[in-house]
């Protein structure tokens, strides 16, 4: 199981809208996370930088299925590209982070 972290920024006046957003997550794209071998994942909202932080274990004998080209993802970026932070393909700026402390 590999576990990932990383954050995301959020633009100011947009917190109530991007939980919103999470809280009615497109069946389909909830299935493509958990088909890619997703079993845990969360997002930490840091209200005073608007910060998200991100966190998930993957199973990675799974095939990754969020590949940058599925529709599915795509039209979720479109969706979410006017309250975060986005690349030029409205993919998010993802900033990986280095795990340096594990306690199992």
């Amino acid at each position: 199981m590999e576990r990932v972290a990383f954050k995301m920024k959020l633009k100011p006046g947009f917190e109530e809208e991007y939980k919103k957003r999470h809280d009615e997550l497109w069946p389909e794209m909830a299935e493509l996370i958990k088909q890619s071998g997703v079993a845990q994942y969360s997002i930490f909202l840091d209200s005073e930088t608007n910060i998200l932080f991100g966190y998930l274990q993957r199973d990675t004998s799974v095939p990754d299925l969020q590949s940058v080209e599925h529709p599915v993802v795509r039209k979720w970026w479109k969706h979410m590209a006017d309250i975060m932070e986005v690349n030029e393909d409205l993919s998010p700026v993802v900033k990986p982070l280095s795990e340096v402390f594990f306690l199992p």
